[in-house]
């Protein structure tokens, strides 16, 4: 028999509060998800309900008022920041709506550079970043910089950076929302088949519902609550 894996991510009873003077204001409050390795869960829910809160505290880039975050079982709320940032480099990668890719390397260059802040040896490296940019439909571009790729190509690279160091949680915020609709398509379609390859666990805040429902399962924040979104 095959031990049982762990979650990549597990939310406990999380909360987000801010001051507002003297007042409190929730954000949210007795939170709770898990995302199983393999598992992509859709998160959805209307601007301004705490989507990019929560996934910054999933991502351990901020700390929740109360509860707790699990990591493939590691409870990483108490870790201190030199921990947290290793859990970061290992463990997570990180999508977001703007690329951020380095204007001054090319696609391979940027999707090498984690990797060798991760340690890994440059020759492997490379093969690695190769083999994501040719899965992504982007053998012909590897040697361009962001400048001269289209935003689609930007966005996938980008992708491939976040997926190189084989985390065990891939987070992304928004990941085609600054794409035209037809290439948010074709970008969001080769994106889960990667994420689905690699079996990894992914948390992924859209407000495109019918790209929500190619997920595994989709869930909505609302009103500091999340649900199981039934449509």
């Amino acid at each position: 028999m095959e031990p049982e894996l762990l979650p990549a991510l597990e939310l406990r009873a999380i909360a987000r509060s801010y001051d507002e003077g003297e007042a409190k204001l929730d954000i949210f409050k007795d939170l709770s998800l898990v995302v199983n390795p393999g598992e992509i869960v859709a998160l959805v829910g209307p601007s301004g309900a705490g989507k990019s809160s929560l996934l910054h505290i999933a991502g351990l880039l901020e700390a929740p008022t109360g509860g707790e975050v699990f990591i493939a079982g590691q409870n990483c709320t108490e870790l201190d920041d030199k921990a947290r940032t290793r859990v970061r480099r290992i463990g997570i990668g990180f999508v977001y709506q703007f690329h951020h890719l380095l204007p001054e390397f090319t696609a391979v260059e940027n999707v090498i550079m984690p990797q060798l802040i991760a340690n890994i040896p440059k020759r492997e490296a490379k093969e690695r970043a190769e083999h994501l940019l040719v899965r992504l439909g982007l053998e012909p571009r590897m040697a361009h910089r962001p400048g001269e790729l289209s935003g689609g190509e930007r966005q996938r690279v980008a992708i491939a950076r976040a997926i190189a160091n084989r985390p065990l949680l891939l987070l992304a915020d928004e990941p085609t929302g600054n794409l035209d609709p037809e290439t948010a398509d074709h970008v969001h379609g080769e994106f889960l088949r990667l994420i689905a390859d690699e079996g990894l666990g992914a948390l992924i805040a859209t407000h495109n519902l019918d790209l929500a429902k190619r997920m595994s399962r989709v869930v909505q924040l609302e009103k500091g609550k999340l649900r199981e979104y039934r449509g």
